[in-house]
């Protein structure tokens, strides 16, 4: 399977999570990804370890943060600081399809490589730009890292203990979902370029991002005028929604509605709450949430978390266990779908984590392993027209690798 984006060139001149993350999303899809790398540093998450990845005959140790990230593309490591370097950058962009950057506001405008600059001499070119806080407004010069913005955008004062300090996920979800969203507004400028025949400008904000997928929670402040407090492991406008501790370990129940919830008073011997006005209706037991939840509390903890978990999926109660990180990629139904690949370098299996995307039945999952520094800077090099000789001058100079 080609892909759906067969033929369509990405230049990915960015790093760390939010831009390569959209970059191998556009990989998987068919995209032919040139990753744009300084010959020396790399990707920072080149030195994001441990853990590492070494194949035997890998002289290049790969940071599993990097391995996330990175499937599917070209490493052509070249020095922009240098005229030459430069050259090669707005040539490459002259034949391209899309620019991902990174940079700082004005960072690659001292380069001449700014997407007003490159999209001048390729208008078919889309340039994505991927700040902190965007091209424009009083932050737009600062740099933006996940945590800080996870701090800034509300979302850490939404998570952790009520009474406890404010929580950062466990992962770089705002990188990610602005991953996410550079890739839909590629596919959507690409789509409007087969009509128009002209790119256009994405300016995208980590930010801006963290801001919008507040989603509910935005919402519940907007309309209540307030700001929502922490609920813990506990849903602001559903009840019984939360984890609950059990004999032997923890669980989470998410009822999502009455019917739900008058199975699940049935199965804990209460079957008189589904008609009791503190707890029919949703409205009435996010009300009494307290009084609801310690009774839920206390039941749960008189059975072993495997036995709840096997009376509530044959009574249609959603819930599920809370695992670790290899329990859930070890979980019969991860296993079942294919979510831990594994890609071949030197004879040796490189761990990967699927592309969730399936498309007729097939996985949209690149089956290019994450490149080492410079791997294919001879061959994109030599793609563009340049001889042995002088790819050999250029690497001499330090201008690739």
């Amino acid at each position: 399977m080609s892909g759906p984006l067969a033929g369509v060139v990405v230049l990915d001149m960015s790093r760390v999570l939010a831009g390569p993350w959209a970059g191998q999303l556009l990989a998987d899809l068919g995209a032919r990804v040139i990753k744009i790398e300084h010959p020396e540093r790399g990707d920072d998450t080149r030195g994001w370890g441990p853990p590492w990845w070494q194949g035997e005959a890998d002289a290049e140790r790969l940071a599993a943060y990097y391995l996330c990230a990175n499937r599917g593309k070209q490493s052509l490591a070249v020095d922009i600081a240098t005229p030459d370097g430069q050259a090669l950058i707005r040539e490459l962009a002259a034949g391209a399809d899309v620019l991902l950057e990174n940079f700082k506001v004005g960072g690659l405008a001292r380069y001449g490589l700014d997407p007003a600059s490159l999209r001048e001499r390729n208008p078919r070119l889309i340039a994505c730009s991927i700040t902190g806080f965007g091209q424009d407004g009083p932050y737009a010069g600062r740099a933006g890292y996940d945590f800080m913005i996870q701090a800034m955008g509300g979302l850490m004062s939404l998570s952790g203990e009520p009474d406890g300090m404010p929580m950062k996920t466990g992962v770089a979800i705002t990188d990610v979902m602005t991953g996410l969203y550079a890739t839909i507004g590629v596919l959507a400028a690409l789509h409007e370029r087969r009509d128009s025949g002209v790119g256009q400008y994405i300016d995208l904000a980590l930010l801006d991002v963290q801001v919008a997928t507040l989603a509910n929670q935005a919402l519940n402040t907007r309309v209540s005028g307030s700001s929502p407090p922490r609920h813990g492991n506990a849903h602001p406008n559903i009840v019984p929604y939360q984890a609950f501790a059990c004999a032997d370990g923890y669980l989470v129940l998410t009822v999502g509605n009455d019917a739900q919830f008058a199975r699940l008073a049935g199965l804990l011997g209460q079957p008189g709450w589904a008609e009791d006005p503190r707890y029919a209706t949703n409205a009435a037991r996010v009300a009494h949430r307290e009084s609801l939840v310690a009774q839920v509390a206390e039941l749960l903890l008189a059975r072993r978390r495997d036995e709840w978990l096997a009376d509530l999926e044959a009574a249609g109660i959603p819930a599920g266990p809370i695992n670790s990180v290899a329990e859930a990629l070890a979980d019969p139904q991860v296993q079942h779908r294919g979510m831990c690949r594994e890609l071949w370098r030197d004879g040796q299996p490189l761990p990967q984590m699927a592309n969730p995307l399936r498309f007729d039945g097939t996985s949209a999952t690149s089956n290019m392993p994450p490149p080492t520094l410079g791997q294919d800077s001879d061959a994109v090099l030599g793609g563009m027209g340049l001889s042995d000789a002088e790819i050999a001058e250029l690497r001499r100079r330090g201008i690739v690798r």
